[in-house]
């Protein structure tokens, strides 16, 4: 199944199709606030702060969300088990791939990010509304463990043996700044891989040809076993989804940078690529 779809697509697709807004801004203001200003006609409002992660700590600033937290916001939005699914974002679909890749973590199996976002439905002619939709009653169960995860162990281990991409912007892997977390740097053996990269000016991911050349010259060319990170485990989904569309799989630390920091005795490394 194709992990994207198109907003034309989305035009078209059956009244049952879930349709999930997940806007999110890092530095705010909350998404909540442009999901009110105009959203797809019917969707439903996801928090990622609050229900595509659990509460920061000790696992990052973005761990995992409990099964129960995301099995009542799929069950709120209509979903069930059979469901399908489509999220977006009013951005590059950063957002909306950590979505993507939570609910297929918890077992959803139908869930696709509209490409280009709420500016390619716009641009398609998509109307959008005000109006929020009541509260649903889906039946989805989500169930932990439909995808492959990194802990800081096996990221480590990744970085020497295989392909661990480090998706956030080159001056932050490098060391020379940052903004969200205590320490500066990126984890020794990582290549950087800014998952800006993964999309043009319009916000629409790369064809697949072109991805599976980005990430090749990284030395991902399906020979070794990949992982991607970034701050806290938003944008390494984005990551895993360009890969996905690549022809790559990919396990994603979900910890990342923010939980990788929290023990001292992990290396540290600085510099460019």
């Amino acid at each position: 199944m194709n992990p994207l779809i198109t907003a034309g697509e989305l035009l078209d697709a059956p009244d049952d199709v879930v349709v999930i807004d997940v806007t999110w801004n890092l530095a705010g203001p909350p998404g909540r606030e442009a999901y009110d200003a105009g959203h797809v006609p019917g969707a439903h409002f996801v928090d990622l702060d609050t229900e595509l992660a659990g509460p920061p700590g000790d696992g990052g600033r973005h761990p995992l969300p409990s099964a129960s937290v995301v099995e009542a916001a799929l069950r709120r939005a209509g979903a069930g088990p059979d469901s399908s699914v489509v999220v977006y974002d009013a951005a590059n679909s950063m957002a909306a791939a950590r979505a993507r890749w939570v609910f297929r973590y918890f077992g959803l199996r139908d869930v696709r990010v509209l490409d280009g976002g709420l500016a390619a439905w716009r641009a398609a002619g998509g109307e959008v509304s005000t109006e929020v939709p009541a509260d649903a009653a889906g039946s989805f169960v989500a169930v932990p463990g439909g995808l492959p995860v990194l802990d800081a162990a096996g990221a480590a281990e990744l970085a020497s043996s295989g392909v661990l991409l480090d998706a956030r912007a080159p001056e932050r892997f490098a060391g020379e700044v940052e903004p969200m977390d205590k320490v500066a740097g990126h984890i020794p053996g990582a290549v950087n891989a800014p998952t800006t990269g993964n999309v043009g000016p319009d916000g629409r991911f790369l064809p697949a040809d072109d991805l599976r050349a980005r990430f090749a010259a990284l030395g991902a060319d399906g020979s070794r076993p990949v992982g991607a990170y970034c701050g806290s485990g938003v944008t390494a989904a984005h990551e895993s989804l360009a890969l996905e569309i690549a022809g790559l799989d990919a396990a994603v630390y979900v910890g990342s940078w923010s939980e990788w920091i929290t023990d001292p005795d992990r290396p540290v490394a600085t510099g460019p690529a």
